[in-house]
């Protein structure tokens, strides 16, 4: 589903380019479906590159996908566009990262559970690098301030056998829950356990860092509402730049359809590029990346750029409460785009500090605050 959102997403954006007299050159997408298999991205990639000639690459939901791309990218000097958030800990001269580095979600999101709702958390997760990674960094604030990773139970990536995990959620009423699962996984997983606490008479809070609006749906209404994301773009963003940005989406795919997080960054992706060829007067890489930094796009999210020093991008965190009519009601973010710290190296545990315990000054100094009504 998500591969689908973000090819929509990609060739909406080359339309608008192609029709577009600011720009004096128009793109032809060459589009490979590597289905989900991971070991099948190397092979679309190469084929791109060998046969296509092609020297910007669009692409790459999962980091196991992504993996497998950037060693041909940075052997053939090409250079790979990725949307989609990641768990951060990679920086690489051929990539643009203009997906959600990991001090723009798991941080604030983080953050908001120590301040609002407890110390201590259940994890349940994909078996593979986001949720290794996203949980490493959960487990080291957590128990900087003095909290609990209570458990952390993985599934294989695709597995829908649930409830021995619901069932151990029910047993052990932990406070929070932190849903790293992806996919059908998590999909289950949410309706399965809000029909578990619902039977039990039980209330717990699920964060997550990955759900978006078509996902809701997929999810069902029922259980899809309460869950709290972290995400730098959600449909409901009341900005004219964004108003304008779903108003041709749902004209071109349908008044009942939603973007999403990765197929919104896969558009900006796209007005990226564009943005930098023109400003480089060449498609040739090194240029497009020179061109890229620094470059201020005024995108549905907000205002984006690239960072020179790692090639992550400038974006807006927030903080959102999904609600009916599969949307997300955004009640905190910040107050200007944050520098991407793929990272963490300028992570501060001590401004975090522990929990209900902490004074508004010392939420304040860790990440300008604004609260949204």
């Amino acid at each position: 589903m998500m591969g689908s959102q973000m090819q929509k997403s990609a060739l909406m954006a080359v339309d608008e380019i192609n029709a577009d007299d600011e720009f004096d050159f128009t793109f032809a997408p060459h589009l490979r479906d590597p289905g989900g298999v991971v070991a099948a991205y190397h092979t679309a990639c190469a084929d791109l590159i060998r046969e296509e000639r092609v020297d910007h690459i669009v692409g790459c939901y999962t980091s196991a996908s992504r993996k497998q791309v950037i060693p041909i990218v940075e052997r053939t000097e090409r250079l790979l566009w990725h949307p989609a958030r990641y768990e951060g800990f990679e920086s690489s001269d051929n990539v643009i990262y203009v997906g959600a580095a990991p001090n723009h979600t798991v941080v604030p999101l983080v953050r908001h559970m120590l301040d609002q709702l407890s110390n201590d958390v259940f994890c349940a997760g994909s078996n593979y690098v986001w949720t290794w990674e996203t949980n490493r960094v959960l487990r080291e604030i957590v128990t900087s301030a003095g909290g609990r990773v209570l458990a952390e139970r993985l599934l294989e990536l695709g597995e829908t056998a649930v409830d021995h995990i619901v069932g151990e959620i029910i047993d052990r009423k932990p406070p929070v829950v932190f849903n790293t699962l992806v996919g059908e996984s998590s999909y289950v997983f949410i309706r399965a356990l809000h029909a578990a606490t619902t039977r039990a008479g039980l209330t717990i809070p699920m964060l997550s860092c990955s759900l978006c609006e078509p996902e809701l749906k997929l999810i069902g209404s029922a259980a899809s509402i309460g869950c709290i994301t972290s995400s730098a773009y959600f449909e409901s963003i009341e900005q004219p730049e964004n108003r304008a940005f779903v108003a041709r989406w749902k004209a071109r795919h349908g008044s009942d359809s939603n973007p999403s997080v990765d197929g919104q960054s896969t558009y900006v992706c796209i007005m990226l590029l564009a943005r930098a060829i023109r400003r480089a007067g060449s498609a040739e890489v090194a240029a497009v990346r020179r061109a890229a930094a620094n470059h201020r796009y005024d995108s549905p999210q907000g205002p984006i750029w690239v960072d020179p020093d790692n090639n992550h991008c400038f974006l807006t965190p927030r903080l959102a409460r999904s609600v009916h009519g599969c949307q997300f009601r955004i009640f905190w973010e910040a107050d200007a785009p944050e520098r991407p710290d793929p990272y963490l190296s300028n992570l501060d545990l001590a401004a975090i500090g522990t929990g209900a315990e902490k004074s508004n000054d010392a939420i304040a100094k860790f990440n300008h605050l604004r609260v949204v009504k």
